[in-house]
């Protein structure tokens, strides 16, 4: 933010220095309109070639001016530029590492521990429908279907989800998540880095009890709650990430479309 509004000062200094030079050059010493730009060019460009300058008083005054404000707005417009196009490509490139690593959560984790929580959603027959992407869905597409996930209940009762099978699925992949936590990749992105913390947070509440079965009911609601704070994250960030694979990714969205958590007739075989 600080780099941007350096760049915008420096931008409207030059504006000016060159609105002001160009209105003093016509008017102090009679230059022609495209000789006043050309005579400012070369000089706050530091090219200074020396076929015009200025000969009365105030003309001289003017061009000092001119050399004092514009060179150094000059040179800071232009570095200020190249930074912009390092920093995008280098966010881009963070960007390219960082979506990656989602696209690996979901293909090990993420799609599984869906399907787990939309087997045991009691609304989800509300919102499936909406949720059956296909290769011809549009941006506007994805975004109705956003608004129907995010007026969704969550709902998933924790007695009704086999609790010994999801703690030996998250424990086998507590490590795996646990590295995405740790690469610096996602510390930029706002709302996968909640996901993680959501999962692993019910990862160690599963791992930590003794047992999983006849449990307090205080104790099953509480769980529910750990549960679907995952679930609420898990289906947005899904959402995203089939629209990102579009963009992207066409031969891996074909595969996500087949595999598709909310579509009953999901299959991975190609008909």
């Amino acid at each position: 933010m600080a780099a941007n509004l350096k760049y915008r000062i420096y931008v409207v200094i030059l504006f000016l220095v060159f609105l002001i030079g160009m209105i003093g050059l016509i008017t102090l010493e009679n230059f022609p309109p495209l000789d006043a730009l050309y005579f400012i060019v070369a000089t706050v460009s530091t090219v200074g070639y020396g076929d015009l300058y200025p000969v009365t008083p105030f003309g001289k005054l003017l061009a000092i001016l001119i050399i004092v404000a514009g060179v150094g707005c000059f040179v800071g417009v232009v570095a200020n530029s190249i930074e912009y196009i390092v920093d995008q490509k280098e966010r881009k490139l963070r960007n390219d590492k960082m979506n990656m690593l989602i696209e690996i959560f979901f293909s090990e984790v993420g799609i599984k521990l869906l399907k787990k929580f939309v087997e045991h959603d009691p609304e989800i027959g509300e919102i499936w429908p909406s949720l059956i992407v296909r290769h011809a869905w549009s941006d506007q597409d994805f975004t109705h279907a956003g608004e129907s996930l995010k007026q969704h209940p969550r709902t998933v009762d924790s007695r009704t989800i086999d609790l010994i099978d999801l703690n030996e699925f998250l424990a086998q992949h507590k490590t795996f998540m646990l590295s995405l936590l740790e690469n610096p990749q996602m510390i930029e992105h706002d709302s996968f880095i909640p996901l993680l913390l959501a999962v692993f947070h019910l990862t160690e509440e599963l791992l930590l009890r003794e047992q999983l079965s006849g449990l307090p009911l205080t104790d099953y609601g509480h769980l529910s709650v750990d549960m679907n704070r995952v679930y609420g994250s898990l289906i947005l960030e899904w959402l995203d990430y089939m629209k990102h694979l579009k963009e992207h990714h066409p031969h891996l969205f074909s595969l996500a479309v087949r595999t598709n958590p909310f579509d009953v007739q999901a299959s991975v075989i190609v008909h």
